[in-house]
């Protein structure tokens, strides 16, 4: 895994019964993972195109193959193909991958082409999962590559690496439950449809991230149209949270059955655990999904390095605003950032994490490990904490990809953003700052839902785009963006003076995205520079 970096044992002839080791842990995990190799087997490691039912393909193969792998104590190394052929080539060699597993032909064309350059010399050998023509077979030979099928393959004794897995981020691995008998489903890859494969899957337990959950609390905002549905909306949450209060936790109350079940039933009606994390959730939206879900909402921060998870909040806390305590695994403290004007002594500083659970070090680059782990074995994350008096950890700051404006100001653009985003007419927003500027300007994608509606509202018609070069549609959402901001507790300084309206969200398709769904904000300055440009040229000092 990424996180963590071991030898492969020393007898290298057990290596070669990998294969051999995917058969018997197919048997063996049969009935746990409840799979079916004849048929269609309901919502469980599959997948579906739109308005189809869910097909078995190589999900399967997958988690067979990684448990194959940890039989033998082998290491695994997620590959993400959509982060571009220079990372493809830079993790196969930091890694030194002598072997990929892949599900289709056209993966393995790049893959043989990149050792026909010379750009990737150790890999020799590729497991396809789809059938292949033998001119792939061929075209592999003459370059030192011997293209296999999976339950065919008899690999060299060499490190076997897993590429292209489904589950490749740290938060999604912790919360994989196969041990327990659990089925794991896997979306078809749109965001935009996730509903539709909630409502098939039904699943209840649900890791997800806030970008997630916010379209779904500003989806019932928006249809609270008239001043009764807002009033009759209000006042069912107050009603569930003076339940959740009392530690009564359900979802077949009179106001679930009037109000909640619509949402409940849109998240496939069978959730009993949620856990958020990966970003900050706005406190107020925790609060709505706590009292609209009726289930145990859960809150964590951790990171990677850390096996995702270093806090928690705990079941009966109802209370929002804050990430939990630390983990039974591991020590969180918080270290004096004077630059910042943190200390602990104050209950604030930087979040620093040690335990079983922190990793051993970055693959190969001692400076990196030197950087993030100290002598101590201490963790630091980057991220400022505050501790409350009821000992919960409150994220109130962020240490890295801070900067200066022009008059000396520290700027923390996510945690700018993190505020912003709370309108319910922002999607996606990236904040912009230089040191030789003394203003902030923003990127801004709109809610392709909410803008439409309130463009008709001020008298603005048109498509997205046309919305998205109006002024006065960017006038107005720049105003309900600077108020929510001053009532999260702004600065002047670190409102957004001005911004761009952009018609087509971030992904990870076009390369603004990382795959944990954070931005790239270097790649997005590069992307928007004529825009950022012109926002400083057009705007007075």
């Amino acid at each position: 895994m990424p996180f963590l970096w071991g030898e492969l044992p020393a007898d290298k002839s057990r290596i070669p019964k990998y294969i051999c080791g995917v058969n018997i842990t197919l048997k063996l995990s049969k009935k746990t993972l409840n799979i079916s190799l004849d048929n269609d087997n309901g919502p469980c490691l599959g997948y579906r195109k739109p308005n189809q039912p869910y097909r078995w393909l190589s999900y399967k193969q997958w988690v067979i193959s990684e448990f194959a792998c940890y039989t033998y104590s082998m290491v695994s190394v997620p590959l993400y193909d959509t982060l571009g052929a220079e990372a493809v080539i830079y993790i196969v060699n930091k890694a030194d991958i002598s072997t990929v597993i892949c599900d289709t032909p056209q993966k393995a064309l790049v893959l043989i082409s990149n050792v026909e350059k010379g750009l990737t010399p150790g890999l020799k050998l590729v497991i396809l999962m789809d059938p292949f023509e033998d001119d792939l077979k061929r075209r592999g030979e003459k370059c030192g590559v011997e293209i296999l099928s999976l339950f065919d393959a008899e690999p060299n004794p060499e490190d076997v690496t897993i590429s292209y897995l489904p589950l490749a981020h740290m938060f999604e691995r912790v919360t994989v439950v196969y041990s327990c008998g659990a089925k794991v489903g896997f979306f078809q890859g749109d965001i935009r449809l996730l509903p539709d494969d909630m409502k098939t899957l039904k699943p209840t337990l649900f890791p997800t991230v806030p970008r997630l959950l916010n379209k779904v609390y500003d989806k019932v905002q928006n249809e609270a149209k008239t001043p009764l549905k807002k009033f009759l909306l209000n006042l069912a949450v107050a009603s569930k949270l003076s339940e959740m209060k009392k530690g009564i936790i359900r979802r077949d109350s009179l106001w679930d059955k009037l109000i909640f079940r619509k949402i409940q039933e849109n998240l496939g009606g069978n959730v009993r655990l949620m856990v958020t994390g990966a970003a900050p959730i706005s406190p107020p939206i925790l609060t709505f999904l706590r009292a609209a879900m009726g289930c145990l909402v859960l809150e964590a921060y951790g990171q990677t390095e850390c096996t995702a998870g270093c806090t928690v909040t705990l079941p009966g806390d109802w209370k929002s605003g804050h990430v939990g305590v630390p983990m039974a695994c591991n020590h969180v403290k918080l270290e004096d950032v004077p630059g910042m004007n943190y200390f602990a002594v104050n209950n604030e500083g930087e979040i620093c994490i040690r335990g079983t659970n922190v990793f051993k070090g970055y693959l190969k680059d001692p400076e990196k490990t030197q950087e993030a782990l100290d002598k101590d074995g201490w963790l630091h994350t980057g991220d400022i904490g505050r501790w409350l008096p009821n000992g919960t950890l409150k994220i109130i700051d962020r240490k890295k990809n801070i900067f200066k404006l022009a008059q000396g100001e520290y700027i923390a653009p996510e945690k700018i953003e993190n505020i912003y985003i709370r309108s319910s007419l922002v999607s996606q927003i990236f904040v912009h700052g230089e040191s030789l500027r003394s203003f902030l300007v923003g990127v801004v994608v709109p809610d392709p839902d909410a803008l439409p509606s309130f463009a008709a509202k001020i008298g603005v018609k048109g498509s997205i785009e046309e919305l998205c070069q109006n002024q006065t549609i960017k006038k107005a959402i720049l105003e309900d963006m600077q108020k929510i901001g001053t009532e999260g507790g702004l600065k002047s300084f670190e409102q957004v003076k001005c911004i761009h309206l952009h018609p087509e969200p971030f992904s990870i398709e076009n390369g603004l995205l990382t795959p944990t769904l954070k931005a790239k904000r270097g790649d997005l300055a590069k992307y928007f520079e004529t825009q950022i440009n012109s926002l400083y040229g057009n705007t007075q000092e």
